[in-house]
């Protein structure tokens, strides 16, 4: 079951991405590999090149490991694939000002991949600007339709650099589905480059006029840094710049 010297690059790219996708499901079901094994049939030591990308493993085998894990070969391969595809995609998270839009429209265009904003996607799905989306329907409603507008945009997109909202990493469904799916960039910046970033795009939310609002915003930046830390990369881009960002999580993502 081990002929992995003789496969193409094509095929070395998928049996990595079924490993990594079996892992998902073993992990997901806080099974150990000895756990799979017995319910599968299958050796501790072949699940173990199979999870590494180096077992190349038969149809038949493959049923049974899936079926070990709720689940069926086609389902498997169908995940794996777009473990696959998923992964060309580069999410930047980061607080409003982080320059998620702008970075993430030079990155584009140096990866020569399309780029998309999370929220622009939002509210063409519901035909509703995201200010009144908030207004008429609630918070709820919001993150409930952006993690399906992001599931079906993963699993449509091969590749692009994605500006998710600010707020994304509080909803743990969402940010899961772009740690598995995703390469995750946060993108740094002190409170005061954020508040100056804010106000030059016109942004006032929170409202310029509010005398609390630079403080909220430190706040709230202080609450989501571990959650951002979370991403795989981070750059920061107070003390690299715009192009300097670009360069470095282009050398970053390899």
């Amino acid at each position: 079951m081990h002929y992995t010297a003789c496969m193409t690059p094509e095929h070395q790219v998928l049996l990595s991405a079924v490993g990594a996708t079996v892992r998902r499901l073993r992990d997901d079901r806080a099974m150990t590999r000895r756990d799979l094994a017995e319910r599968s049939g299958v050796s501790e030591r072949f699940l173990a090149e199979l999870e590494s990308g180096q077992g190349n493993i038969s149809v038949a085998r493959l049923q049974d490991v899936a079926r070990a894990l709720g689940s069926s070969a086609g389902e498997l391969l169908f995940a794996a694939q777009h473990e696959r595809a998923g992964r060309g995609v580069v999410a930047l998270v980061g607080l409003r000002g982080a320059g998620k839009s702008t970075i993430g429209r030079a990155l584009a265009s140096r990866l020569r991949v399309p780029f998309v904003e999370l929220d622009a996607l939002v509210e063409k799905d519901a035909g509703l600007a995201l200010g009144a989306i908030f207004q008429l329907h609630g918070e709820a409603y919001y993150r409930r339709l952006a993690r399906e507008v992001l599931t079906r945009f993963l699993a449509e997109t091969d590749a692009a650099v994605l500006a998710t909202g600010g707020g994304i990493v509080t909803d743990p469904g969402s940010f899961k589905l772009l740690q598995k799916r995703c390469r995750t960039v946060w993108l740094q910046a002190t409170p005061e480059d954020h508040w100056g970033r804010v106000l030059e795009q016109g942004d006032v939310r929170p409202g310029a006029a509010n005398p609390q609002a630079q403080v909220e915003l430190r706040a709230l930046l202080k609450a989501r840094e571990p959650l951002y830390a979370q991403a795989e990369l981070s750059v920061d881009t107070s003390r690299t710049g715009i192009d300097g960002a670009v360069e470095e999580i282009a050398r970053k993502l390899g």
